[in-house]
């Protein structure tokens, strides 16, 4: 062991210069043999040399071999085969340990390739910055998209887009954007998410960027095809009686294809006439609300946003909820945590859709005998705050879930089927999201999230 042997020359080299010590003072102590005093003094000096030197050899190595390191030098080493034996057992170590750093830094430098070499390949666009902007990492895929062969800082992307420079600038970690991009290329539509993650003391930033305009336009095509299908639905279930009972109608004034006199008319004809009139007027101011059902799915104001406490929304929305049918058979109650906690939002319309989720929380548990509706607010982990409308109904069919957002879509026998479209719109408008899950036979559950 190298230790071993650098211990036993140090201690040979002490206990030289211990014992020659010990006879200088023996020799001017007690002999008064000043002259041959001399003698071990010099002794002594060589001795101390000798160890500083060595001491100063071992020391140089490992200076060397730290320095070498610290410069990222690997190519340092130290001879094997001639010398002290013991600066022999220390250059071994040192260059044992040297080619260990070398393999480290080889497998480092392979490990970086493969992680550039997945980067480039991702199917994602990937950048990475500091808190002053500076472009650490952006692969082929971004530049690309950004339509630039170098970036090197985020300055550069307000010569593209003033809006793309602020959306990248300003987004926070755990949030997405969507940015509308015109290029060569024609209109792309980006979608943005942010993290962060710390290397070498400094916060960095990570975004990935995704062009996801045909999955935009796939939804949209498959949205509309949803709602014509449904709008269709609805309309021809007006129109269609109509039709037929104004066919009816008309075969009382024809006979063999021409029209009959008014003396063959009698009051019985009248009569029903009449009533299939009134029949036709009331499919047609159901055709009417129908379509006025739309309009308010297509004109919601923009939200006029300020800060108010969640609590005192939802105080208000469960005074509102007493008058709702079926109300005093349903046991309400809420949560707010933080009890001071606040939103920045449009206390209307936000009380607009609390109100239409409690009032289909009350609808669902009309048979429920022991019916309960809770509202929850609270904060998640990345400080967003969220409120929860929970009933313990009969729940939501999975094969219902992805269809109750679809304007006009409906399980209710009275139901207009815009009440969910509304609020989810709204939510939106918003800046958040409204989702459900439903455990059939359990319970139901509503998230606003802001």
């Amino acid at each position: 062991m190298i230790s071993k042997n650098l211990y036993i020359q140090i201690l040979i080299r002490v206990l030289l210069l211990l014992f020659v010590s010990m006879g200088l003072g023996w020799m001017i102590f007690k002999k008064d043999y000043y002259v041959l005093a001399i003698v071990p003094m010099l002794i002594i000096l060589f001795q101390t040399f000798n160890l500083i030197h060595f001491l100063n050899k071992t020391n140089r190595r490992l200076f060397y071999f730290f320095d070498a390191i610290k410069n990222e030098d690997s190519t340092l080493s130290f001879p094997e085969k001639s010398g002290d034996k013991t600066i022999l057992e220390l250059n071994k170590s040192l260059n044992r340990v040297n080619h260990q750093v070398q393999q480290i830094k080889i497998e480092n430098q392979q490990q970086e390739q493969y992680f550039r070499a997945l980067m480039e390949h991702a199917a994602t666009g990937l950048l990475t910055y500091d808190e002053n902007g500076f472009v650490l990492h952006a692969n082929s895929l971004v530049k690309k998209l950004f339509k630039l062969d170098v970036l090197t800082h985020l300055n550069q992307l307000q010569k593209i887009d003033q809006k793309l420079f602020v959306s990248v600038k300003n987004i926070q970690p755990s949030e997405q954007k969507l940015v509308t991009l015109s290029n060569s290329n024609g209109v792309i539509q980006l979608l943005m998410k942010a993290t962060t993650f710390v290397s070498n003391k400094k916060e960095l930033i990570l975004i990935s960027v995704q062009d996801i305009k045909n999955e935009l336009d796939q939804k949209e095509i498959e949205s509309w095809r949803k709602l014509i299908r449904v709008m269709m639905h609805e309309i021809m279930n007006s129109i269609t009686p109509v039709t037929s009972l104004s066919e009816s109608l008309a075969g009382y004034f024809y006979k063999k294809d021409k029209p009959i006199s008014p003396q063959e008319i009698d009051e019985k004809t009248i009569d029903t006439t009449i009533r299939g009139l009134e029949v036709i007027k009331e499919q047609g101011k159901g055709l009417i609300s129908f379509v006025e059902s739309y309009r308010k799915l297509t004109r919601l104001p923009k939200p006029e946003k300020k800060t108010f406490a969640i609590k005192n929304l939802i105080e208000n929305i469960i005074i509102l909820s007493g008058s709702l049918p079926n109300a005093e058979k349903i046991d309400v109650s809420f949560e707010v945590k933080p009890e001071e906690l606040e939103i920045f939002a449009d206390e209307k319309q936000i009380s607009q859709v609390l109100i239409n989720l409690v009032k289909n929380a009350f609808q669902a548990n009309t048979d429920n005998q022991n019916a309960k509706v809770r509202i929850v607010s609270l904060l998640t982990e990345s400080g967003r705050p969220q409120i929860h409308v929970i009933d313990n109904g009969p729940g939501i069919a999975e094969d219902l879930l992805d269809k109750i957002f679809i304007p006009f879509f409906t399980t209710k026998e009275k139901g207009s089927g815009i009440g969910l479209s509304i609020s989810r719109q709204i939510m939106q408008m918003h800046g958040g999201s409204l989702k459900i899950f439903s455990t059939p036979g359990k319970q139901t559950t509503a998230i606003l999230n802001f």
